[in-house]
């Protein structure tokens, strides 16, 4: 059997640092052998200048938007934003093929291995039939009128059994998933986690206060969006609960999930959690920090959601929210605002943590025996330096 031999100045395992007499021992697929010293490696090792580290997860992407790059003007706000998007949707199926494959060849070259797919449609279903990258491809229900459950969920479980067709163990890989609090009635949110092998789901949360605004005291500018979309919602009242607050508690104890965005949860919403909700210990926090940037002009409490959580993930979201699809950009971001954040800290997000979010960490996010993690190089960066001068590609 053929073997590759990688070194650099630092290796990154998905947990820790390796100085640069640490070898990374690959067959020729990619399977992790073993990590051994540079003098046990003996020849023909590959010498890196930067960071070897295990292949990128994006853990929150919308792959089938990608043709909608630069169509909606930055700062826009969130219901703008989201009206952009519907009125976006309807272009030539030729354009939207030709974007999506674009965006997916760019992730590869930036080191991404496996996303976390947000699917309204099946126009990514032949892209993902070549195998490119792993998929989790979370199929999204919406409907907040709850006498229209039966035919809102219908409808994504149409979706979900296109996508099922490419997996053998369509469970593993497909998950039919709540677009919003916002958007999902109460019947059709149980529908959703009920249905049969949906063990990995995720949510959009707390991504404008518009949205905490329109369940404390039923106002705000959702009003707007609704009245835009025609869709009569005065039997909607507020309870004095946060968004969060009003879906925490519906997921059972064998359910993870992927919380995206949580620019406006606060400390009362993860006391909450704690207090009722059977999954906090299967819980993700997905950042996506230029899409936030670039609907909102705001970021998450970073070091807030840390002092609760160490399941930090990272997303890009579309490339209607934002200007390119680079989980390295994401940490860039990331650290320019929180500086106290460590470069180990952010790689393990966007590998192992990322990997363990999608239940992909027997195969992805880390060096370890057995694994194909894929192997990304980071330039100009290292354990101490920043990563603001740094850029990434794919090695193997």
């Amino acid at each position: 059997m053929a073997y590759r031999k990688f070194r650099a100045n630092k290796l990154f395992t998905g947990h820790k640092f390796l100085d640069n007499d640490a070898v990374l021992v690959t067959d020729e697929n990619g399977s992790v052998q073993e990590i051994v010293s540079l003098e046990a490696a003996g020849d023909a090792v590959e010498s890196f200048n930067g960071i070897l580290c295990p292949g990128f997860i994006n853990t929150h992407c919308h792959l089938e938007l990608s043709h909608m790059k630069g169509m909606i003007p930055p700062k826009s706000g969130m219901i703008s934003f989201l009206l952009s998007v519907m009125k976006h949707r309807d272009i030539d199926k030729e354009i939207v093929l030709q974007a999506m494959a674009e965006a997916e060849s760019a992730m590869l070259d930036k080191g991404i291995v496996a996303v976390g797919d947000i699917c309204n449609t099946t126009d990514t279903l032949a892209l993902k039939k070549q195998g490119n990258l792993l998929y989790h491809n979370f199929i999204e229900a919406l409907g907040f009128v709850g006498a229209l459950a039966d035919q809102r969920f219908e409808i994504a479980h149409k979706v979900f059994l296109q996508f099922a067709s490419l997996y053998n163990i369509p469970a593993e890989s497909n998950s039919i998933v709540p677009h919003s609090p916002y958007s999902v009635s109460a019947e059709l949110f149980q529908k959703i986690v009920d249905f049969p092998g949906n063990h990995l789901l995720t949510i959009h949360n707390q991504e404008t206060e518009e949205e905490n605004e329109f369940f404390r005291d039923g106002s705000g500018d959702f009003l707007r969006l609704y009245k835009s979309m025609g869709i009569d919602i005065s039997f909607h009242k507020g309870n004095k609960k946060t968004s969060l607050q009003n879906f925490a508690n519906r997921f059972y104890r064998n359910q993870s999930l992927i919380l995206v965005h949580n620019v406006h949860t606060n400390k009362e919403d993860l006391e909450y959690i704690d207090l009722y909700s059977a999954i906090k210990e299967n819980l993700y926090f997905c950042l996506c920090p230029n899409a936030n940037v670039y609907i909102n002009e705001r970021l998450p409490d970073v070091e807030m959601l840390l002092k609760y959580s160490s399941n930090i993930v990272i997303g890009t979201d579309s490339l209607a929210s934002n200007h390119q699809l680079d989980i390295l950009e994401e940490l860039k971001t990331l650290q320019k605002e929180y500086p106290s954040i460590e470069t180990v800290e952010l790689l393990k997000w966007a590998t192992i943590n990322g990997a363990n979010a999608l239940q992909l960490s027997d195969v992805l996010g880390s060096f370890e025996p057995g694994k194909q993690p894929g192997i990304v190089l980071i330039r100009n960066a290292g354990e101490k330096k920043s990563l603001k001068d740094a850029d990434c590609t794919r090695v193997l």
